[in-house]
């Protein structure tokens, strides 16, 4: 008997959750989800700590008027943690009980790469409907231009520089500055053109201490200052192992290391910030509602665009090269 192709049932409730390290904007776009959501004659559920919750049960409604005044604050409302149980298929399918006990047809995930990866399981599993909204200051997920957190780590870690050049150039001093990016150097590339940096160190290019002692040595016949920025994930080691191995070499300078650690994830999101995350609350709800499922919501060149999971998860997203071309014409 030939069967009619079926067509997906209308989402009437959506859970939300935000997953891995918060990020500045995660708030606005866990408002632009339930707001968008409700305008739409939709019902939507906070999910708290994550996978976690989804697993054990942490789950409260939301309204309009529980997402007021959070536009401009740092951090997630839902809060984020790690799940092991939900690494596991018996874990995933009491996420799954939970959603129907609560009536949720349909999730958004507000992550990075990890958060991704874990819905797209759950998706192949289950069939839930999943979108994904990027939320990570290392904007380092590839199908977008930036993520939701990045422009304000970024310009976090460029005032912290701006001040420590300014006691830099009073004493003299070669300053190592790290800032956060496990495996992604963006905040070090941008905050190292942005604020001036002589010299950047990032996981994705291999630099080693003979290149830096070279920049150093053409930087020190015209500077009485020098500010080297390294991503935490260099594989020479941080900035103390840097400065350790500089200072060993070059004993004569005047070395001070300053890292800059969680205060780059925190403070109020920038507008680049947070228009990004309203138009991505607004797109991941709308196409949940026009029947997408298993995609990512980034910005590319500007516009708004879903990009399906697989295209995504695992795809290593390649520095900007003409930064770096730029940061060495511009620290002569």
């Amino acid at each position: 008997m030939n069967m009619a192709p079926t067509t997906p049932a209308p989402v009437g409730h959506i859970g939300i959750l935000t997953s891995g390290g918060d990020a500045p904007g995660m708030n606005a776009a866990i408002r632009a989800v339930v707001r968008t959501a409700h305008y739409y004659g939709m019902q939507v559920s906070g999910i708290m700590e994550g996978y976690k919750g989804l697993v054990q049960d942490a789950i409260r409604p939301l309204g309009v008027r529980d997402v007021s005044n959070i536009i401009q604050r740092g951090g997630t409302i839902l809060r984020s943690a790690r799940s092991k149980a939900f690494l596991t298929a018996e874990g995933r399918a009491a996420a799954k009980r939970n959603m129907e006990l609560h009536g949720m047809d349909a999730l958004v995930v507000i992550g990075g790469d990890g958060t991704f990866k874990g819905a797209s399981v759950f998706h192949q599993e289950h069939g839930v409907p999943v979108i994904g909204i990027t939320g990570t200051i290392d904007n380092d997920i590839n199908g977008t231009d930036t993520t939701i957190g990045f422009d304000t780590a970024t310009n976090t870690a460029m005032e912290l520089v701006d001040r420590i050049r300014d006691t830099a150039s009073s004493h003299d001093r070669l300053f190592f500055v790290e800032v956060m990016g496990r495996t992604a150097g963006a905040i070090a590339l941008h905050c190292g053109v942005a604020a001036g940096a002589e010299f950047v160190m990032v996981p994705e290019r291999k630099q080693g201490i003979d290149e830096l002692i070279g920049a150093l040595e053409r930087a020190a016949k015209t500077k009485s200052s020098v500010i080297v920025i390294v991503a935490e994930g260099d594989e020479e080691g941080g900035a103390y192992d840097v400065a350790r191995k500089v200072k060993a070499r070059f004993s004569h300078y005047d070395t001070r290391v300053s890292v800059l650690g969680h205060v780059q994830r925190g403070g109020n999101p920038t507008v680049a910030d947070r228009l990004l995350a309203s138009r991505s609350g607004v797109m991941a709800v709308e196409a949940l509602r026009a029947g997408g499922k298993n995609l990512m919501v980034g910005q590319l060149n500007g516009t708004m665009m879903l990009t399906p999971f697989e295209e995504v998860i695992g795809k290593a997203k390649p520095l900007e090269a003409d930064l770096l071309r730029i940061l060495g014409i511009l620290s002569i």
